[in-house]
């Protein structure tokens, strides 16, 4: 199972989350996180301008040799950009793996480890009452941990809070 195609994604509110895509000849599709928060554009740039060139035409079912060409073949290894774009490589290859395989990714690494994860909810508003609103929500959605964030006084927006101008004044 070749590689066919590789993309780089980058997106969401200021973005700050990259994705590669990856595309095998059989249609088989992977992706891998390979966010970096603050330097996004540095891993992006680097797996379009060095990563994504040496996985065309590759099997994508050699993972390990190719986390190890990747590892080793790079001059300036071992730094957050390479490895932060070789863990995106590594991801997407493995969900390729688990497509193909018909099952769960989780199921291929070893199965389950626990019967869920707790999860929290973003509660944010321009003030205090707003927050507070935000806060019943989550509650009511079930959420036992939620984060709370709130406007400050004299600021139009603040990052973070969903109903301010940085938010784009709707959930996200």
């Amino acid at each position: 199972m070749r590689i066919e195609s590789a993309e780089v994604v980058v997106t969401s509110p200021g973005r700050n989350f990259t994705t590669l895509r990856i595309v095998t000849e059989d249609g088989v599709t992977g992706l891998g996180d390979a966010t970096l928060n603050g330097r996004e554009l540095a891993v992006a740039s680097y797996l379009r301008d060095h990563v994504v060139p040496l996985l065309l035409d590759r099997d994508a079912s050699r993972i390990e040799d190719t986390w190890q060409y990747l590892y080793r073949g790079a001059y300036w290894r071992r730094g957050p950009v390479t490895m932060a774009a070789i863990a995106a490589v590594d991801t997407a290859l493995w969900d390729i793996k688990a497509k193909a395989a018909g099952m769960p990714l989780y199921q291929l690494l070893g199965g389950a480890s626990r019967s869920g994860a707790l999860a929290y909810g973003h509660a944010s508003g321009r003030d205090v009452p707003e927050l507070l609103d935000s806060v019943r929500a989550h509650l009511e959605q079930g959420y036992r941990a939620i984060r709370v964030q709130t406007g400050v006084p004299g600021l139009a927006s603040v990052y973070g809070v969903a109903s301010s101008s940085a938010g784009g004044g709707e959930r996200y």
